[in-house]
């Protein structure tokens, strides 16, 4: 069995050569195919000055050469870095300073959004361009290299020494700082959860996978994962419209779907081709609480599909899912934990809840990242030793305490009550306050700003800036558009709200629960308008 990220081609290109394993567009490869373009690629990043452990990030949309880049840096010895394609320059900056990249992939109109940046990532010294037509532009420090002058380089077809519990991939998601965190991933992480989630998914290389999701989100970097160890053919998508994604079933035969509830609940408007349930079988849900109704519209729409409710956070990739025949008996729950895992709800002192007694989430097993990538103060908060256990191993084993309140039934299925902090999930993602409001900050408009997250019929919850204006009366579209400048679309507030001044707690702080509960049906009332 596979034991390395890259494992899970090879093995499988071995058993089925043939078989489609990516289809891009009108692009197909088979896995034999992919294979010799991995270990190809594999072979020039050793000749570009690719060592064992360094990062290589990859900042493209969906298409082949993403896969086999992030499977080239893999077998190379190196950590892919998958950057969210939305991100804009000074994200993206961020991102290669944070974690010393050495080598960027990524595409001629992206790289010339981050020439004002890249000389401020000091380690960074090589960028390949996958489209690259016509003259290379110059970066003073940095060697720039077109797609096929670097596909012909030779390196070493030697395989460094890498094993299952060494870095394999950093993905950032956002902190409640302000700035992202880089969550380190091994090989035993990435590989576990795809044994893991294709065993309750049931995948079979029969399968055709649509990936409508950025691979720079730990669910939709799964989707990938799980198709190669099944030897089942994964879809690459970056869509434009919900319509698209529905043609797209139809066109390809897609037979699993994974979404977000912001997108869920845009298909759930559309009219889906009664063809569709010929061969769609399973669709999947995270990032997110699914809105009944929502839910009830997609499964009509596809009633032969079974869907599973899932909840995971990227620390410990999925923690549970709920199995389909539990839904209509058990639909607020975010079921039992995933095979190979364990999920236990403890106090504050960390002994065991009593049944429906609140306590937090702490997730045990091999999915257990290995921390925050520069950041010893956040890993040690969020990783931490067990619980207690009946049997304590003289070293201790440390989990993933979620930060996520839940109760826990005497059957065993757990129900999502709330977060500990100031996070905002909204349209999949997880969105830092703080990152917002330095934006709005910086416009110097205003004289303070809370960003808080409110309820919202489609996007989960809505990111809403609320602030008090300084000299003059600040035009909310002018601190809109500064967000729309340096943040990616998903971070911009969906609404800004001024007051002459903000609530304040006890202890003298912007009181944000006030401000959440002020504003709390903002998007309820505008829905039924």
């Amino acid at each position: 069995m596979p034991v390395l990220v890259h494992d899970l081609l090879a093995r499988t290109a071995e058993i089925t050569p043939a078989s489609p394993a990516l289809r891009h567009k009108d692009a197909c490869l088979a896995f034999a195919e992919l294979s010799v373009s991995v270990s190809k690629q594999a072979r020039a990043l050793s000749a570009i000055g690719l060592s064992r452990q360094q990062r290589v990030a990859v900042y493209l949309p969906k298409q082949i050469e993403t896969v086999t880049s992030y499977l080239a840096v893999s077998q190379a010895g190196g950590v892919f870095v998958p950057v969210n394609p939305v991100l804009k320059a000074e994200q993206v900056a961020y991102i290669l300073r944070d974690c010393n990249v050495r080598i960027l992939i990524t595409s001629r109109s992206r790289l010339d959004g981050l020439t004002s940046v890249i000389a401020t990532c000091p380690d960074l010294h090589t960028v390949v361009v996958t489209d690259a037509a016509g003259e290379i532009p110059a970066i003073a420090g940095v060697q720039v290299l077109a797609w096929e002058d670097f596909a012909q380089r030779e390196g070493s077809a030697a395989v460094p020494t890498v094993i299952d519990t060494d870095m394999a991939a950093i993905l950032y998601t956002s902190g409640s700082t302000g700035k992202p965190k880089g969550v380190v991933l091994s090989h035993r992480n990435i590989v576990t959860g795809a044994k893991s989630v294709a065993q309750y998914l049931e995948i079979v290389p029969e399968d055709r996978i649509l990936a409508v999701l950025p691979f720079s989100f730990d669910y939709g970097l799964n989707q990938l994962t799980t198709a190669l160890l099944r030897g089942a053919c994964c879809v690459l998508m970056d869509y434009l419209l919900p319509k698209d994604v529905v043609n797209a079933l139809t066109r390809y035969r897609i037979t699993g779907l994974a979404a977000v509830p912001p997108l869920w609940a845009q298909l759930a408007q559309l009219q889906w081709p009664a063809s569709i349930g010929e061969h769609l079988r399973y669709m999947t849900n995270s990032g997110g609480k699914m809105p009944k109704a929502t839910l009830e519209r997609i499964r009509n729409s596809a009633p032969n599909a079974r869907f599973f409710l899932m909840y995971g956070l990227t620390e410990a990739f999925r923690s549970t899912y709920l199995p389909p025949d539990q839904i209509d008996r058990r639909p607020d729950s975010i079921g039992k934990a995933i095979p190979n895992a364990e999920i236990v709800v403890v106090r504050e002192d960390g002994m065991p809840c009593a049944p429906h007694e609140p306590g937090e989430l702490v997730h045990r097993g091999s999915l257990v990242a290995l921390g925050y990538w520069n950041d010893p103060e956040k890993t040690a908060e969020r990783f931490r030793p067990a619980p207690v256990r009946p049997h304590e191993l003289p070293i201790p084993e440390i989990a993933v305490w979620s930060g996520d309140t839940v109760t826990m039934d005497e059957d065993g299925y757990l129900y999502f009550v709330g977060r500990k902090d100031d996070m905002i999930k909204t349209s999949g993602y997880r969105v830092s306050p703080t990152e917002v409001e330095e934006v709005i900050y910086s416009t110097g408009l205003i004289a303070e700003a809370a960003v808080v997250g409110v309820p919202h019929p489609m996007l989960g919850q809505a990111i809403l800036a609320v602030v008090s204006a300084s000299h003059a009366e600040a035009r909310t579209e002018d601190l809109i558009e500064a967000c729309r400048q340096r943040l990616p679309n998903f971070m911009v507030p969906a609404s800004i709200q001024v007051l002459s001044s903000l609530p304040r707690n006890p202890n003298g702080k912007i009181d944000r629960k006030q401000l959440a509960a002020q504003f709390a049906h903002l998007y309820e009332e505008s829905a039924h308008d």
